[in-house]
């Protein structure tokens, strides 16, 4: 065994003649376990929420939006266009036409955005788990609607055989003086209702894209091309795949681009979070310098005679940083055990549960490999220069004399 590792061992591990160095020692171990277990708790937790916000978004974001870059609306019935569907890996092609538009049931009315789809849109598995209540079904003049939308107009499939009346506006100019004369007026019904996050529950309707058009004075035109992708695609060459064919005209977006400044949120979020807790742990590395700083003063009789026994500087040194780096081994591994125990322990059971009627029973929990590995790398690092320091400053004062 090694020398000087084995000495730190028994330092670690026997008792000290003065007790107060005992408490210290086990408060440094303590304290970076605590710190290693925040940071896998939290980290994971974070996980968990970004995982669970994507989700949401994606299902009802496209992997791929392709929009025009001047004007509103485009012709999808082009060369360029319809070459979109050859593309390996794109397993859906939606159509999307979008306008605001007033709703009015009875006497409730609020304004929303229409967003007129092909059938294809009803193809998406991650959708359809948004469904609420009702159905989801699109056929003649039936609607889907946030519930959000349901509440303020106090209607959904319950009342599906009560029209809520549509208005948009027409295109061009109308010299009537009669409001109404410069409206669109459209009779539908809801079949169902979904539920993702206020964002869309108390924005979108959905409806068959012939009757958004009738509703927006549009013919054949689409305000979008939404795309998803095979999972096993390449999305980054799909996407320039796409944007290859289409030219400079088009805006060719994937998921994180269209909510660009959303993950750009999460991720700084982390690192933030990151950050702050690492500060807190090497403000608990603190007692590992107390503590071997102590036990040097305590330990300087033995220093002498492994002197004398031709030990010389560096393995008397060696033998102190090995102490400092067991206290935070030990520790770190303690604190990565017990924190990914407790990530399980909430997967497992759901011990920390949401309100009542949140998209999600649970606070939802992900673990990351790499974020593991990170963690150990950073508080061993930072343990070690917590080790590193005291010795370097008690060699140059106590250790002259040995080199």
């Amino acid at each position: 065994m090694n020398l000087p590792f084995f000495i730190a061992k028994r330092y670690l591990i026997s008792k000290k003649s003065h007790n107060a160095i005992n408490i210290i020692s086990a408060v440094s171990v303590i304290g970076v376990c605590i710190g290693t277990m925040a940071l896998v708790i939290v980290l994971s937790a974070f996980n968990g929420l970004t995982e669970l916000v994507q989700s949401l978004y994606n299902s009802f974001d496209p992997d791929i939006s392709i929009t025009i870059k001047q004007g509103k609306t485009f012709d999808p019935n082009t060369s360029e266009i319809q070459s979109l569907k050859n593309i390996p890996g794109i397993v859906n092609y939606i159509e999307v036409m979008e306008g605001n538009a007033l709703l009015k049931f009875n006497d409730k009315q609020c304004i929303a955005t229409v967003k007129g789809v092909s059938p294809e849109f009803g193809k998406s598995s991650d959708f359809q788990k948004k469904i609420s209540s009702g159905t989801f079904n699109l056929e003649k003049n039936n609607i889907v609607m946030g519930t959000g939308i349901g509440n303020l107009l106090q209607t959904g499939p319950r009342d599906m055989f009560t029209p809520v009346s549509v208005f948009a506006p027409k295109r061009g100019t109308s010299n009537s003086l009669n409001p109404e004369d410069g409206m669109n007026e459209l009779k539908v019904y809801p079949s169902g209702t979904f539920t993702i996050n206020d964002e869309f529950d108390y924005k979108y309707i959905l409806m068959n894209i012939e009757k958004a058009r009738q509703l927006l004075d549009y013919t054949n035109e689409v305000t979008a091309i939404e795309l998803q992708l095979s999972p096993l695609a390449n999305k980054e060459e799909v996407q320039q795949h796409i944007v290859s064919a289409l030219g400079n005209q088009y805006t060719v977006k994937n998921r994180e681009q269209q909510n660009e400044m959303l993950y750009k949120t999460m991720k700084s979020e982390k690192l933030w979070v990151f950050i702050i807790l690492v500060f807190i742990l090497i403000i608990a590395t603190f007692n590992v310098i107390g503590s071997l700083t102590m036990l040097i003063i305590e330990k300087k009789k033995d220093i002498t005679i492994l002197n004398n026994m031709g030990a010389d500087a560096s393995l008397i040194r060696k033998v102190f940083l090995f102490e400092g780096l067991m206290i935070t081994v030990v520790g770190a591994f303690v604190g990565l055990a017990l924190g990914l125990i407790i990530c399980w322990l909430q997967i497992k059971f759901s011990i920390v549960k949401y309100s009542e009627g949140f998209v999600v029973d649970a606070y939802p929990i992900k673990i990351q490999p790499l974020d593991m590995f990170l963690i150990m790398v950073v508080v061993l690092l930072i343990g070690f220069f917590a080790a590193w320091y005291p010795v370097k400053l008690f060699t140059k004062k106590h250790l002259a004399h040995f080199a």
